[in-house]
């Protein structure tokens, strides 16, 4: 199993913060399939995905236990 955890306005689309995801062995892109379709109001295209506390790439393997946050982008001043 996967922990997810989703920030900010994620958090509103999906309606919780975090949620368990039974994907070990599939791809970070394939991660990003599974949740527009489990959520198609969410947009991903601007979001960073971290994996175990590091930025991910697409082609990265999710293995079991590991932890992957989706990050919107972040704007100050």
């Amino acid at each position: 199993m996967i922990k997810l955890y989703y920030f900010a306005g994620l958090r509103e689309v999906t309606g919780k913060s975090e949620e368990m995801a039974d994907l070990a062995g599939q791809t970070v892109g394939e991660l990003c399939s599974w949740i527009t379709d489990k959520y198609p109001d969410m947009s991903i295209k601007s979001t960073r995905i971290a994996v175990n506390e590091e930025y991910a790439l697409l082609t990265d393997v999710l293995q079991d236990g590991d932890i992957a946050a989706f990050i919107p982008p972040v704007s100050g001043g």
